[in-house]
């Protein structure tokens, strides 16, 4: 038998924004998916009309296209296997169902869910299986003619799953090993609503999987307790030789604290758990995003996939290519892996020190703009380039440079206090004269000039240093003095010291 092409899909549910979660469960099919050469499905997984959200899919599209995560084909591509939303494929599964119920390993049931609740309250750990189904309103209990004469007149019903008891289940998982499951654990699932006549998750995705050519199916490690019963549905469906590989990944868990990570995490803690922007059409709350929030998407990449997975070698700043040419499932974490946001901060610095000038210059041109301010690229180009490597996000650059562009009005408080001293008017007149004196006004040059001025007097070098600083810039910030005045000019400087001195008594 020819090797079987590497197939995986990543198959969200439109109910919301996409949790970070999941996009790194994408990240990593991707990988998988290009390490060997095959392809990636995007699937929509919409059968739960109550918790469709409207919006939702276009959001995960979005995401992906910024995160340069890319589909081979699915919703929005298209492919041979199309339609790739599960709502468009009603009439697919429903011939399964009937399969499934001609060979008597599923049946009908028709318990309200009055009367479900009713057993749940009357037996401890209820649940619909092999030891109860009997006691049921189901075709196992009725006759053929009265489910039938049910289902004429309209009565509501499902299609239940028959799992046989006392059977241990293997599951073959490609990081937790064997999983042995026994089947008395195990109830007899919903399949199929008659309702909206739409299958359930379970029965969907193994039709799905299947029809798709699915080869390996890599999900989080919340879907290890339903592979038992997937594994089964392959065996009751005639598919069983044609099973895809079981990975379950670990969770991602709180940075503190115990259990998984949750949006109330970010809230709380200040950090986004969604790709990007997110507004609740139905609250209208508005949750961050990592696009907006100013992260660039190679280094949210660089981070997720470390979050369980370990390369394997000492360095922690991969480009995709690289992240694809090592990614293995074998070296894939058993554990849940705790969320370090700050890391992510970091990760996103490392990318921002990696970028040209130009690149970041491009970034901050926007804010100027919207400040108003009008400046040559090149100035803006060697601005960013004296302050990147301070700053995390483009969104830092202004507080980093706004004094390039604008005289301080105020002079910080604690600065003041601390390098203001006594003596600090005299020297600074004394230092418009030399300023005044300066014809070359490069950094270089007026560098020179001042030491020298400096020296002569004997004077404190930190100490008129510090002022003068505290005069052109309003605190204690910024890149080497002399980079600052060479750029904002010999006039402006002076008029900020004079300005400082009228100011600061």
């Amino acid at each position: 038998m020819a090797e079987r092409k590497v197939r995986v899909r990543f198959a969200p549910s439109p109910t919301g924004a996409l949790h970070i979660g999941g996009v790194r469960t994408a990240l990593y099919n991707y990988l998988f998916a290009k390490k060997h050469g095959g392809d990636l499905l995007l699937r929509i997984e919409d059968t739960d009309s109550q918790r469709f959200v409207p919006g939702a899919e276009e959001y995960i599209i979005e995401s992906f296209n910024w995160l340069g995560i890319k589909f081979d084909e699915g919703v929005g591509i298209g492919g041979d296997h199309a339609p790739y939303r599960q709502s468009e494929r009603k009439d697919i599964y429903k011939k399964y169902v009937d399969q499934l119920l001609a060979d008597g390993l599923a049946y009908i049931a028709f318990d309200t869910p009055e009367e479900l609740e009713a057993k749940r309250a009357a037996i401890p750990n209820f649940q619909y299986d092999a030891r109860t189904r009997m006691q049921g309103v189901n075709s196992l209990t009725l006759s053929a003619e009265e489910v039938q004469k049910r289902i004429d007149n309209g009565d509501k019903y499902v299609v239940r799953i028959k799992i046989e008891p006392n059977e241990d289940v293997e599951v073959h998982d490609l990081i937790r090993g064997k999983v042995v499951i026994n089947s008395n654990i195990l109830d007899d699932k919903v399949l199929y609503k008659a309702a909206d006549q739409l299958p359930t998750y379970h029965l969907a995705n193994i039709v799905d999987d299947h029809l798709m050519e699915i080869s390996h199916v890599i999900r989080g490690e919340e879907w290890l307790p339903s592979a038992p019963l997937h594994v089964l549905l392959y065996r009751y469906l005639g598919w069983a030789d044609t099973m895809p590989q079981f990975a379950h990944l670990p969770l991602l868990l709180k940075p503190e604290g115990n259990g998984k990570l949750s949006k109330r995490d970010g809230d709380r803690l200040g950090f986004p758990v969604f790709p990007l922007q997110w507004k609740d059409p139905k609250t209208g709350d508005v949750s961050s995003g990592y696009r907006e929030s100013g992260y660039l998407p190679e280094a949210v990449v660089n981070f997720l996939a470390l979050l369980g997975w370990n390369p394997g070698i000492d360095r922690e700043i991969f480009s995709m290519q690289e992240l694809i040419d090592l990614f293995s499932l074998d070296r894939v974490s058993k554990s849940g892996a705790r969320f370090d946001y700050e890391k992510g901060k970091w990760f996103n610095h490392e990318y921002m020190i990696s970028k040209s000038d130009d690149e970041v210059a491009e970034m901050f041109m926007p804010t100027l703009k919207e400040k108003g301010i009008e400046c040559p690229f090149d100035t803006v180009k060697y601005i960013v380039s004296l302050v990147k490597s301070r700053v995390n996000f483009a969104n830092e650059l202004w507080d980093q440079t706004s004094f390039f562009f604008e005289a301080p009005t105020a002079y910080d408080e604690k600065s003041v206090k601390k390098r203001w001293k006594e003596n600090s008017p005299e020297m600074m007149r004394q230092l418009i004269e030399v300023l005044k004196g300066i014809d070359d006004f490069s950094a270089e040059n007026a560098e020179k000039v001042v030491m020298d001025w400096i020296a002569k007097n004997e004077y404190n070098t930190g100490l008129v240093m510090n002022s003068f600083r505290l005069t052109v810039v309003g605190e204690a910030k910024g890149p080497h003095m002399f980079d600052i005045t060479a750029i904002i000019g010999k006039d402006e400087t002076i008029a900020r010291v004079e300005r400082a001195l009228e100011t600061l008594k």
